[in-house]
């Protein structure tokens, strides 16, 4: 008999994060973390736990901290999994829109449901997490109080959906990696990959052009490119990329080898199958 997949995300139960895993591994054996670090460390100290952990939203952009935890636990990525966003306003039993006087959530589903909050001016209340809001709630058993969740968070709570899909722009998706301790990457076939990198330049003039330089001549698509500060510093920072192809093929091999001779450091994050939602779009 095969083991039961665990899984660990940061939230309480009922997060976005929480239906991404079950979306993923319907059967999995599910643990809330707190914080995104405790979700890390629990997977870089029990290779039996993998992580389900938010990279980017299409409307919020890059989430916070997430790209200094990965080089610190240098956990590897194992799949990338895009999952479309419905925010719900959700109440105790019996309450109307009517009644709501405060809604609460996290900041970014309160900055993308600002429509309906303007429209019946609510006292929007910032607070650590969607689900944690939802529990809230719950607990304090007012018509007054509601929350931005998802449909899944009303159902752990038992609280009543008082309007779905109450996002301003419908296009909402975010993009999750399935992280874990074991290096592996998938056998090379006649498939789209993804090989996603970390990488620090040397101090010299030219350098990205140089080490970029490597992949325009091999043919090799990047498909994202983006900066962000070495923590306690100013002037240094770290790159990250995702590479549209297997770390197998020879031509992005090649390009890698060049990006290597151009950086201080260079980790490789993971190789994964692209995900369908990158060709519906």
């Amino acid at each position: 008999m095969s083991k039961q997949t665990k899984i660990a995300f940061q939230g309480e139960k009922g997060a976005y994060s929480h239906l991404a895993s079950l979306e993923i591994f319907p059967n999995a054996e599910v643990k809330a973390c707190a914080t995104f670090e405790e979700a890390f460390q629990l997977a870089s100290k029990n290779s039996e736990y993998k992580i389900i952990i938010p990279i980017e939203n299409s409307l919020a952009g890059r989430v916070a901290d997430i790209h200094y935890l990965i080089p610190k636990y240098k956990l590897q990525i194992h799949a990338e999994h895009y999952q479309k966003v419905v925010h719900n306003l959700l109440g105790v039993k019996g309450a109307k829109l009517e009644d709501v006087k405060y809604v609460r959530s996290h900041s970014q589903a309160i900055g993308q449901c600002q429509k309906i909050i303007f429209k019946n001016k609510f006292k929007s209340i910032v607070s650590a997490d969607t689900a944690g809001s939802a529990k809230f709630v719950a607990e304090k058993k007012d018509k007054s109080e509601s929350a931005i969740a998802s449909a899944l968070a009303a159902k752990i709570y038992n609280l009543d959906i008082i309007q779905t899909n109450i996002e301003d722009d419908s296009q909402n998706v975010t993009r999750f990696f399935v992280m874990g301790k074991e290096h592996k990457h998938p056998e090379f076939k006649d498939k789209k990959y993804i090989t996603s990198c970390i990488f620090k330049l040397k101090s010299i003039p030219a350098a990205l052009y140089k080490a970029l330089g490597g992949f325009a001549t091999n043919g090799v698509n990047l498909c994202k490119l983006e900066s962000f500060a070495v923590k306690n510093t100013f002037d240094q920072v770290n790159f990250y990329i995702d590479i549209e192809g297997h770390i197998e093929n020879p031509a992005l091999q090649k390009a890698l080898e060049e990006l290597g001779f151009h950086t201080q450091k260079l980790d490789i994050l993971g190789v994964y199958e692209a995900h369908q939602f990158r060709f519906n779009n």
